[in-house]
């Protein structure tokens, strides 16, 4: 759905509670805790399709990012005492802090491992920091949401890509898979592996991931076994994986990035064979 219809109808219920004087209040008891697990994975959804559009020609939508974090705020205020609530506002936060620096000059996405650091908003880490904190000292085993958030920290701290607590983040994804078990779960988990450990230990991973059904059209699959490929020097295998994943996508600047990282290994090879 294209970002204007999405901020005109969000503009359409503000104004139509407004008018009929809904009042903001907590249900009670074990209610709160039901709905709020919904309403906590709306709203990250919400911010999901900002961050990363899932179609059209623009990489990300700063709207849907930034209406994603007024509604975790406003969460946060509402439940004080729910840790995943502040787990999941320190998420946005840590990860819109990158917003600046996921895009070139062109609109041309840029990898993390790649971005600029200077450019990342430092008062939107801080905020995430803090908030962080706030989950961690409610106590109790962290949720989903909040192990998220300490995978993000780890490269909010890091002042370079190369300082990247790569062993504590394959960590969390351990603790996150054994939490809410999924295989993009796993698929994080391969990246993180692959990093921590060397290519070889995330495409293990990845390999065991390639039959499963619900991955099967998810581009991200073929493009995470294309770059463990490229890092074994497999050039050929890679290209054809970011290929792959190039025809999975629907997201313009997406495909762009996925078919340019494929000439990129075919150019490797090149060089190897010269």
């Amino acid at each position: 759905m294209p970002e204007p219809t999405i901020a005109q109808r969000i503009v359409r219920a503000k104004r139509t509670l407004s008018e009929a004087h809904v009042p903001f209040e907590l249900p009670p008891g074990a209610v709160l805790g039901e709905r709020l697990a919904s309403v906590l994975e709306v709203v990250y959804l919400v911010f999901n399709e900002g961050y990363t559009a899932t179609a059209g020609e623009d990489w990300m939508r700063p709207a849907l990012c930034a209406e994603a974090l007024r509604l975790g705020r406003m969460l946060a205020e509402l439940a004080p005492r729910h840790s995943e609530v502040h787990g999941l506002v320190a998420l946005v936060e840590l990860q819109a802090s990158r917003a600046a620096a996921r895009v070139d000059a062109t609109g041309r996405p840029v990898l993390l491992m790649e971005q600029d650091r200077a450019r990342w908003d430092h008062l939107l880490i801080r905020r995430g920091l803090a908030a962080l904190e706030r989950a961690e000292a409610l106590g109790g085993a962290l949720g989903p949401y909040a192990l998220q958030a300490a995978i993000a920290a780890c490269h909010a701290r890091a002042r370079t890509s190369g300082e990247t607590e790569w062993l504590r983040i394959a960590t969390l994804y351990d603790a996150l898979a054994q939490v809410v078990p999924s295989p993009v779960v796993e698929l994080n988990r391969a990246v993180a592996v692959g990093m921590a450990f060397g290519p070889v230990a995330g495409l293990e991973i990845i390999d065991a991931l390639r039959q499963e059904k619900s991955l099967q059209n998810y581009q991200w699959l073929p493009s995470v076994r294309g770059d463990l490929l490229a890092r074994l020097g497999r050039n050929d295998e890679a290209r054809a994986e970011f290929e792959r994943a190039a025809s999975m996508a629907v997201n313009t600047r997406e495909r762009e990035l996925l078919l340019e990282r494929a000439a990129a290994s075919t150019a490797a090879r090149a060089v190897a064979r010269s």
